[in-house]
C-alpha cells in the first residue's frame, strides 16, 4: 500500500490540463463489445480504474492498441464468453465498479452475460436493481447466484419496450441504453439518467450507427437497428477533476488556470463554489481561479443557513460533495453538506476534525461546516483514504494544513486522478509518494 506525504502550506502557481473523464471512459470503453469493427478512443485518462477495466477487456478477447499516452484502439473481433466462467474473471470484476457496464453490451451481441458483485467505492449500498430491472423489460432473464455473488443475464432476441425507470441511475441508464441499441424496435427509456457522460456515449453509439434521440432530456428513444460499426471517439475533460482543481485553488489561496474546459461543461459546479464565496474567470476555453485569501459562504434570501445539497444531472453532481465540504472548512460563514445519494461518504469527516476542522456530522448524509476564516490553519495529520473522492478531499485539507501530513492507501486516489503528485508538484506542492 503506498502513501502521499504532503508538506502543507505552499501556494500553488501555473496551469493544469484536466485528464479525460473518469466516469465516461468507463462506459464508452465497456461499449466497443457492441461491435466487431475498430473503435478508436482518444482522451482516454490513465488511472488504475481505466487501467484495469482495459486489461479486464482484453482477457475478455478484445484487442487493444495503445497509440500513446492517451488514445487507444479497440477491437472486440474475437471475445471469448468463456472467459467469463473463470476464477480469474471473478477476481477481477470483483475489484472494479465500472465491470458492470459489460452487462449490457455482452447482452446485446452474445444473448447472454454474468459478472461477479462489483467493487470500487466504499461510500454506502449502491444497488443494480434499475439495470436489471432494463434488461428485463428489454426480454432478458435475470438470476443471481447469492453463494458465489454472480449477476447473470440472457436473452437471446432483445426487443425494444417502454420503462420508466425508478432512480435516474448513471450506469443503470448506460447498460440499458447499450443493450437497447441493437434490440428489435423501439425502447423508450423515461427517467433516464442525463449527465453529460450519458450525453458523449449517447453521441458514439449514433457514429457507431445507432439510432438514439433524446439526447440529454431524461427521455431517450432508441430505434433499434441490426449491427454497429466503428468510430472515432474523443473523452470529455473530466469535470469532477476540473471542480477538484477549483477546490484546491481556494483552500491553498493558489493561483491555478484549469486549460482547455468550458464553464458551460461543468453544470452546477462553478455556482457551488460561488455559494462558498468562491469564484473563477471564463478566458477562451480556459478557468482561472484567482487566488482567494479569504472566501465568504453565502446565505439564504431570508438569512437562513447555505445549503449545498447533490441532485441528478443537471442538478449537482454527488462525486464533488467531498471537495466542497473540505473547501468550506477555511471559508468565513456556516453551511449544511446534504450528501443525499450514498449514506457513508461523509464518513470521512472525522479526519478532518482531527485536523481541527470546526464539524457536526449530523448523520450518514449531513454535515454542518463552521468555517475557521483562515484564523486557524488546519493541523497535519496522519490518515488513510476510503475512496476517491474522499481521498482528494484529505489532499486538499493536507496541502493547506501546517505541517507534513500523511495519507495512506492513495490507490485509492489513484483509481480517479492521474499522476496527481506529479502535476501538482509541477506547481510548487511539496507531495511524495512513499
Amino acid at each position: 500500500m503506498a502513501s502521499f506525504r504532503i508538506k502543507g502550506g505552499l501556494k500553488l502557481n501555473g496551469e493544469l490540463v484536466p485528464q479525460g473523464a473518469k466516469n465516461e471512459a468507463l462506459q464508452v470503453i465497456c461499449a466497443v463489445l457492441l461491435t466487431s469493427e475498430e473503435v478508436r478512443i482518444n482522451n482516454v485518462p490513465d488511472i488504475l480504474d481505466v487501467n484495469n477495466l482495459i486489461l479486464l477487456l482484453e482477457k475478455l478477447g478484445v484487442s487493444v492498441t495503445k497509440l500513446n499516452t492517451s488514445d487507444y484502439i479497440f477491437k472486440a473481433e474475437n471475445i471469448n464468453p468463456d472467459y467469463l466462467k473463470t476464477e480469474e474473471f471473478r477476481k477481477q470484476g470483483a475489484r472494479l465498479r465500472g465491470s458492470v457496464m459489460i452487462l449490457g453490451p455482452l447482452l446485446a451481441r452474445f444473448g447472454k452475460a454474468f459478472i461477479p458483485a462489483p467493487g470500487g467505492d466504499k461510500i454506502g449500498r449502491r444497488r443494480l436493481d434499475t439495470h436489471f430491472f432494463g434488461f428485463e423489460k428489454l426480454g432478458a432473464r435475470f438470476s443471481y447466484d447469492r453463494e458465489k455473488s454472480i449477476y447473470s443475464v440472457e436473452g437471446k432476441k432483445l426487443k425494444g419496450s417502454y420503462m420508466l425507470l425508478d432512480e435516474a441511475s448513471v450506469t443503470g441508464t448506460a447498460n440499458i441504453l447499450t443493450a437497447s441499441v441493437l434490440a428489435e424496435g423501439r425502447t423508450t427509456i423515461y427517467n433516464a439518467a442525463c449527465e453529460p457522460y450519458l450525453q458523449q456515449l449517447s453521441k458514439m453509439l449514433n457514429a457507431m450507427g445507432a439510432k438514439i434521440s433524446g439526447i440529454g432530456s431524461n427521455m431517450l428513444r432508441i430505434e433499434g437497428v441490426d449491427s454497429l460499426g466503428g468510430c472515432t471517439h474523443t473523452i470529455m475533460p473530466d469535470m469532477i477533476e476540473v471542480g477538484s482543481f477549483i477546490g484546491m485553488a481556494a483552500m491553498t489561496a493558489s493561483d491555478i488556470t484549469v486549460k482547455d474546459v468550458k464553464l458551460s461543461d461543468l453544470g452546477m459546479i462553478p455556482a457551488a463554489f460561488e455559494k462558498l464565496g468562491i469564484y473563477t474567470e471564463q478566458k477562451g476555453n480556459d478557468i482561472h481561479i484567482p487566488p482567494h485569501e479569504n472566501y465568504g459562504i453565502k446565505s439564504f434570501i431570508d438569512g437562513s443557513i447555505m445549503t449545498i445539497a447533490d441532485a441528478p444531472w443537471p442538478g449537482l453532481t454527488p462525486d464533488i460533495i467531498s471537495v466542497l465540504l473540505v473547501t468550506a472548512t477555511q471559508a468565513k460563514g456556516s453551511v449544511l453538506i446534504h450528501q443525499k445519494m450514498f449514506e457513508s461518504r461523509l464518513f470521512f469527516v472525522d479526519k478532518l476534525i482531527d485536523m481541527g476542522a470546526k464539524i457536526i456530522l449530523c448523520d450518514p448524509h449531513r454535515a454542518t461546516v463552521i468555517g475557521l476564516n483562515r484564523e486557524v490553519s488546519l493541523r497535519s495529520s496522519v490518515m488513510t483514504s476510503p475512496d476517491i473522492r474522499a481521498g482528494i478531499a484529505l489532499l486538499i485539507a493536507a496541502m493547506s494544513a501546517n505541517g507534513t501530513s500523511t495519507i495512506h492507501n492513495i490507490e485509492q486516489i489513484d483509481r480517479g486522478y492521474q499522476n496527481i503528485d506529479t502535476r501538482l508538484n509541477a506547481l510548487g506542492a511539496s507531495i511524495e509518494r512513499i
